[in-house]
């Protein structure tokens, strides 16, 4: 069996697609550190995103800004749980809808639609950059948030004249206790992690608050300066290079796990097969 990881051990802070991450790797010899540091919940503010889906319905949209698939996928539950579904569905028919990244273009297909706009890159940079060319003025335009408010997005739409509807179906949460990521960032200190493969700007963000939290500033930098990290896309790559510890891996254009994986592969694996 082909095992380009063997002896490579690689940490993990995904969360949702943990146990499928692991695997990939686990498949390819490497020995997996799973630590989720962010858990994904509903918004604990249930009532205002039914406000939002009775207002797409009666009053529809001109545009809808889809920043993550997983926050379609929780309007549609939102919606489904609410008997909603087909009015939401409908309205999201009739407008346009502008894609960040290929996530939410993949959860719409999943219903059957297409994203009629994809964003020049998969930032908000990139969706404010796409939205230059179109008109806005007066324009309904249901923004999708996630996790924390956008304020550079909702000011640049409210700029434009844009009627602004946002909406933030899902918070994030602290999925593992404080002592599993302190243990995780004494690892990467020691030398235990040969890979850090992160998958989204809030596991970053954790890592770096619990560290500095309990006094390991300087461990994590150290730790982080000796260890190959990797990206799943732009994202959290400038959220890294934020930081001072800009990414080796980056999959140059379709930003998943798989894509994430073969990058490992590429850089670890084979420069371990050419020692």
């Amino acid at each position: 069996m082909n095992e380009p990881l063997r002896g490579v051990t690689v940490a993990l802070p995904e969360s949702r697609q943990l146990a499928l991450f692991a695997r990939m790797l686990e498949e390819r010899g490497a020995t997996t550190w799973p630590c989720p540091l962010v858990g994904i919940e509903d918004t604990p503010d249930r009532d205002a995103v039914v406000r939002w889906l009775d207002d797409v319905a009666a009053e529809g949209l001109d545009w809808l800004l889809l920043l993550t698939g997983e926050g379609l996928y929780r309007l549609l539950d939102f919606a489904e749980r609410e008997g909603r579904r087909d009015a939401f569905v409908g309205r999201l028919e009739t407008a346009c809808k502008l894609t960040r990244g290929p996530k939410p273009a993949r959860a719409l297909r999943a219903i059957g639609l297409r994203a009629d706009v994809a964003a020049d890159t998969p930032t908000t940079t990139g969706v404010i950059a796409t939205l230059e060319r179109e008109a806005l003025e007066g324009r309904r335009v249901g923004v999708q948030l996630y996790g924390a408010p956008n304020p550079q997005l909702l000011d640049y739409l409210a700029g434009r004249g844009a009627v602004t509807l946002p909406v933030a179906p899902y918070v994030y949460t602290d999925a593992a206790r404080d002592d599993r990521v302190v243990a995780l960032v004494d690892g990467l200190a020691e030398g235990g992690v040969d890979v850090l493969a992160f998958t989204s700007k809030t596991q970053v963000e954790r890592l770096f608050a619990c560290a500095a939290a309990t006094g390991r500033e300087a461990a994590l930098a150290r730790g982080l300066a000796a260890t190959v990290i990797a990206a799943v896309g732009p994202v959290v790559a400038e959220t890294l290079s934020a930081r001072g510890f800009p990414p080796a891996l980056v999959p140059a254009d379709s930003y998943f796990m798989k894509p994430l994986v073969r990058e490992i592969v590429a850089h670890v694996g084979g420069a371990r097969n050419h020692t």
